[in-house]
């Protein structure tokens, strides 16, 4: 591990390099990273923020849409000029802004069942952000097959919940927690239901938190549970999740072991 830094490095990363558990060794984990951020929205804005910041040394942003004026409530690495841009180039401008020594690759496209498996398998570590049940159930079942970490957020109104997954390491998968899709209609979009941005851009950061602790090796994880947060009432609960033996994804005969990221699953 290269554990040589710059006068420059040193400055940025004080901080950092102060806390025990992280040194210069944590520093230089970082550094080495290759973080994939699915999502360029309200979740991966402040994430894709704070892993630049952090020292992250390769991003990757995944989103085929472009910044809307209604964005700009709550996906904080958009600005008001920048309506109209891919979302992947604007968040990877934001980025470069706060750390230009970071690596940031932007795809500018969908996560689908063609290119999902070889977009996770390029990474370390997967963060999900986005917005949409097809493209989670999608995420985790390559995250599956590549044996990679997934960290994955969601958030609704006033309430968000995150969780680690770690398959390959013997926990739960995200097809543990919910075996199938819901029903088209049965779960609203933030579109249609609404969000307080500010919900957004603290799951993104508790997002965040947990890759530099992946990353590191520090701490307690969120493998294995489920935290959940209600703005509302300032309350932070904490379940237990259980890997499923009967899961189609990362149980004892899965289902998926064998397809190629042409046929990952129907994910309509």
């Amino acid at each position: 591990m290269d554990l040589d830094f710059t006068e420059d490095e040193i400055s940025r990363y004080s901080r950092h390099i102060l806390l025990a558990e992280v040194g210069g060794v944590g520093q230089a984990k970082l550094r080495a990273a290759r973080v994939l951020i699915v999502g360029a929205g309200g979740l991966g804005s402040p994430l894709a923020l704070y892993l630049a910041a952090a020292g992250v040394g390769t991003i990757g942003l995944v989103d085929d849409d472009v910044v809307d004026l209604s964005n700009l409530q709550r996906q904080i690495a958009h600005t008001t000029d920048r309506v109209g841009q891919p979302k992947v180039r604007s968040a990877a401008a934001a980025a470069r802004a706060i750390n230009p020594a970071v690596a940031i690759e932007a795809h500018e496209t969908r996560l689908d069942a063609r290119n999902a498996l070889n977009l996770v398998a390029g990474y370390d570590l997967v963060c999900d952000g986005c917005d949409n049940f097809a493209t989670r159930f999608l995420v985790s079942d390559a995250c599956v097959l590549a044996r990679r970490t997934l960290i994955s957020a969601a958030v609704l109104r006033f309430d968000g919940q995150l969780s680690t997954f770690k398959p390959h390491l013997g926990g739960p998968c995200y097809r543990c927690l919910h075996p199938a899709p819901p029903p088209d209609g049965m779960v609203p979009s933030c579109s249609e239901a609404g969000i307080l941005g500010a919900v957004t851009g603290v799951m993104g950061s508790l997002q965040a938190t947990e890759a530099l602790k992946e990353i590191m090796g520090i701490g307690e994880g969120l493998s294995g549970r489920l935290m959940i947060w209600d703005a509302l009432a300032a309350r932070v609960r904490t379940i237990g999740l259980h890997r499923d033996p009967a899961c189609p994804a990362c149980g004892d005969q899965p289902t998926l072991r064998d397809l190629s990221a042409h046929a990952l699953m129907d994910h309509g």
